[in-house]
């Protein structure tokens, strides 16, 4: 019987610590990989939120945004040429007519989630959409909720929420058109005492 050559102990522990520097590089390379992809996602929000922000100022200038149907509302109406009535997609116009649409051939998203636009008590705001995991780690709509009570402007303040190197990652939506009262501050009360006003005029 032939007996298999074994490799000199030296060259083994070179090819050990060839295989080992290789396979050191192999995950570097794939962290590195993985921590620019995480970057970029955040970097393309904050282009995605420059870039809405610019169009939802002109629209309304023009149009005069008065408010939204929803606490949450998908920017997928950008792309809209014509449409009747006053609202377009969630969005309630005062002068629809004056309409220039549409403002963008498609409108954007980030891992395949469309933009929002949330109704808080101190305002409304382009944020990205539920589900986005940001580069920091936090999830829209898990880790970072937005409800009525969330004050966005307070989290793009803050890196481990919607700040990415120093650049917020949502914005206040500008609404000249709205009503000077947020629909969101009425209470009972205030309707309530609405309603006595009427009744002592009718009397």
């Amino acid at each position: 019987m032939k007996r298999s050559r074994r490799l000199p102990i030296s060259t083994f522990w070179i090819t050990v610590i060839i295989a080992s520097i290789l396979f050191v590089l192999l995950l570097l390379s794939s962290i590195s990989t993985w921590y620019q992809a995480r970057n970029q996602t955040s970097s393309l929000i904050v282009q995605h939120i420059q870039e809405l922000h610019a169009v939802f100022q002109k629209i309304d200038q023009t149009c005069g945004i008065i408010d939204f149907d929803h606490q949450k509302n998908y920017i997928d109406f950008l792309n809209v040429g014509v449409f009747t009535g006053s609202e377009v997609g969630s969005m309630n116009l005062a002068h629809p007519d004056k309409w220039k649409g549409p403002y963008l051939s498609e409108n954007p998203t980030i891992q395949e989630q469309n933009y929002q636009i949330v109704r808080t008590k101190k305002g409304f705001f382009i944020v990205p959409g539920d589900g986005v995991v940001l580069s920091n780690g936090k999830t829209i709509g898990k880790d970072i909720i937005f409800d009525e009570n969330a004050d966005i402007q307070a989290m793009t303040l803050n890196e481990s929420l919607l700040n990415f190197n120093g650049q917020p990652l949502a914005v206040r939506l500008p609404m000249k058109g709205s009503q000077s009262v947020d629909p969101i501050s009425f209470t009972n009360d205030s309707l309530d005492l609405g309603m006595a006003q009427v009744n002592i005029n009718a009397g």
